[in-house]
C-alpha cells in the first residue's frame, strides 16, 4: 500500500472513531434536554447554540487554521472539546446538572468543531493526491456514514443505561483515540507566504474572500449549495415527523427510515470512491440534488398509506448525498493553493451553515399550516429546479472536470 493511503487510512479511522463518539454523546444530549424541558422551543434554541457559533466561528478561524500547523489545530480542537466533556462529568458527580449547563457545553463544543473541521478538510489534499481527491472523499463520507448508522442505536443504549454526565465519557475516549492516531499521521507544513510571515487578521480573512470570488465559476457554487442548504438541511429534520405525523409509522418506523437513508449514504459514499476520478463534478453535483429533490417531491405526493415506498425513496436519497458533499469538498480542495485552503474551506462552511436557520424558519412555519407532506412537495419541486439550474448554469459550465 502506498504511503499516502496509510497515512489516510490512519488519519481518517480515528476521526471516524471521534464523529461516532461525538454523534453518540449529541443526540444524548438533545434526548436530554427534550425529556427535561419538554420544550419544542428549547430544542430549537439548543439547535441553534450548537451550530450558529459553529458557523460564525468558522468564517474567520479559517485565518489561524491557515497561520498555524493544521495537525496542531485538530490536536487542540479535539483536546478542548475533550475537556468541556470532562468537565460536565465532574460536575455531575456533584450535582445536578442544570440547564444552563447543557447549553453552554453545546456551544463550547460548537466552538471546537468550528476549527476541527475545516482543519480536517483542508489537510486532506495535504495528503492525497489531487487527481484522487474525488475518490476519497468519497471513503471520508463513508467513514461519515457508519458513524451515522450506528449512533443512533448506540445513543439510545446508553441513554437508558447511564446518567447524562457519564455518557460523556465516551466522547473523552473518542478525542483521546482520535489525538493517537492523529499523531502517527505527517501532515506536511504549509510553506507560509509574505502575508503569513506578517500576520493581519483582516488582511488575510479578505485575501481568502476574494480568492473564493475572484475564481471563475466558485461565486455561482456558493450560492447553489447556500440555496440547496435552504431546502435540503429542513428535509432530514422533518424525516421524523414525516414518519410519524404523516405515513403514521411511529418512533419504530422513523428509526427504520433514519436506518436506510444512512445504509444508502454508505453504499453512495463507497460507490464515489469506487467511481472516483471518472465522474464529471457539476454533473454529478446537480444529479445528485435532482435525486435528492425527485425524492422528497415523491414522498410529498404519497398517500398515507405509503410507508414501505418512502422507505425505499429513502435509500436513494440517502444514496445521492456524497456525490453533493464529498463532489463539492474535492472541488473546493482542488481549486485553491494550500496556504489558503483553510480560508477557503470555513468559509464555504459558513456560508452553507448560515444559510440553514432560514430553511428551518421557513419549514417550520410553512410545514405546520400546510401539512408536512405539502412541504416536502413544494421542497422537492424547487431541489430540481436547483439541479437543472446547476447543470446548464453557464458559468459553472467546463469547470471543476
Amino acid at each position: 500500500m502506498q504511503h499516502w493511503k496509510k497515512q489516510f487510512i490512519t488519519l481518517w479511522i480515528g476521526q471516524a472513531v471521534s464523529v461516532f463518539t461525538s454523534s453518540v454523546v449529541q443526540m444524548s444530549l438533545v434526548w436530554y434536554i427534550a425529556g427535561i424541558s419538554e420544550s419544542a422551543a428549547m430544542l430549537t434554541i439548543a439547535t441553534f447554540i450548537g451550530f450558529v457559533p459553529r458557523a460564525i466561528i468558522s468564517a474567520v478561524g479559517g485565518v489561524y487554521i491557515d497561520r498555524y500547523h493544521k495537525k496542531t489545530i485538530m490536536l487542540l480542537a479535539d483536546g478542548f472539546i475533550a475537556l468541556v466533556s470532562l468537565l460536565l462529568v465532574i460536575a455531575g458527580e456533584h450535582m445536578a446538572i442544570p440547564m444552563w449547563m447543557i447549553l453552554l457545553i453545546l456551544f463550547f463544543r460548537s466552538i471546537g468543531a468550528a476549527f476541527h473541521e475545516p482543519s480536517l478538510q483542508a489537510s486532506t489534499p495535504l495528503i492525497v493526491p489531487k487527481q484522487q481527491l474525488t475518490q476519497y472523499a468519497g471513503y471520508a463520507q463513508g467513514f461519515q456514514s457508519m458513524s451515522d448508522l450506528l449512533s443512533p442505536a448506540v445513543a439510545a443504549a446508553v441513554y437508558a443505561i447511564f446518567p447524562i454526565h457519564r455518557i460523556m465519557i465516551i466522547d473523552i475516549f473518542g478525542a483521546a483515540f482520535a489525538a493517537v492516531m492523529l499523531a502517527f499521521v505527517v501532515i506536511p507544513r504549509v510553506k507560509r507566504t509574505s502575508e503569513a510571515q506578517s500576520p493581519h487578521f483582516w488582511a488575510e480573512f479578505k485575501a481568502g474572500f476574494v480568492a473564493l470570488k475572484s475564481t471563475q465559476g466558485m461565486t455561482m457554487l456558493m450560492v447553489i449549495c447556500a440555496l440547496y442548504s435552504v431546502i435540503y438541511s429542513p428535509i432530514g429534520t422533518l424525516f421524523p415527523l414525516v414518519s410519524m405525523s404523516h405515513f403514521g409509522a411511529g418512533v419504530n418506523g422513523s428509526a427504520i427510515v433514519e436506518t436506510v437513508f444512512a445504509v444508502g449514504t454508505l453504499v453512495g459514499s463507497f460507490l464515489l470512491g469506487w467511481l472516483g476520478g471518472k465522474i464529471k463534478k457539476i454533473p454529478a453535483i446537480a444529479m445528485s440534488i435532482a435525486i435528492y429533490g425527485f425524492g422528497t417531491m415523491l414522498t410529498g405526493l404519497l398517500p398515507r398509506s405509503g410507508f414501505m415506498y418512502f422507505v425505499v425513496i429513502s435509500a436513494f436519497m440517502g444514496m445521492s448525498i456524497p456525490f453533493y458533499h464529498g463532489v463539492r469538498s474535492a472541488i473546493l480542495q482542488s481549486s485553491f493553493p494550500a496556504d489558503i485552503l483553510g480560508r477557503i474551506m470555513s468559509l464555504s462552511m459558513s456560508i452553507m451553515r448560515l444559510a440553514m436557520p432560514i430553511g428551518l424558519v421557513l419549514a417550520g412555519t410553512f410545514a405546520e399550516v400546510i401539512g408536512v407532506d405539502k412541504w416536502f412537495l413544494i421542497s422537492g419541486i424547487l431541489a430540481m429546479v436547483l439541479a437543472a439550474f446547476t447543470g446548464f448554469s453557464p458559468a459553472l459550465k467546463g469547470h471543476y472536470e
